[in-house]
């Protein structure tokens, strides 16, 4: 259930998740929810491009439909950042979203470098991360 009034729509890598509303930084956006897996099952699910490890004993498969969170795509300047809280996962804004804009996070070098760069960054950022 998201915080704050979103929708998914066309976005900077296909669909994407955007505000509805404006965000004030500091605000949380959206849980990041989905079935839990324990550390067998994760290692089992590796080509899932949906999985956020919570600690080395739980992971959230976020590619179920019903996650919103989802839908964020990646940015190397983006106005989220993922926050873990009692063993759930939220999207918190680190910047003023304004209604209409796309919410993106910093998926983090190890994606990066895995699922991002091989096919080119496509976020909107002047400078991208991790580029040497």
């Amino acid at each position: 259930m998201p915080i704050k009034s979103v929708k998914v729509k066309r976005g900077l890598a296909g669909l994407g998740l955007f505000a509805l509303e404006d965000i004030t930084k500091g605000d949380l956006i959206i849980e990041y929810i989905g079935n839990i897996l324990n550390k067998e099952e994760s290692d089992a699910a590796k080509a899932n491009m949906y999985l956020f490890e919570v600690n080395r004993n739980k992971t959230i498969d976020g590619s179920v439909r019903w996650n919103m969170a989802r839908y964020i795509n990646h940015s190397c300047d983006g106005n989220a950042e993922s926050e873990i809280r009692k063993g759930r996962v939220y999207v918190k804004a680190i910047k003023d979203i304004k209604s209409g804009d796309e919410i993106s996070y910093d998926y983090g070098e190890m994606f990066y470098r895995e699922y991002i760069a091989p096919k080119g960054c496509r976020c909107s950022a002047k400078k991208h991360l991790y580029l040497k």
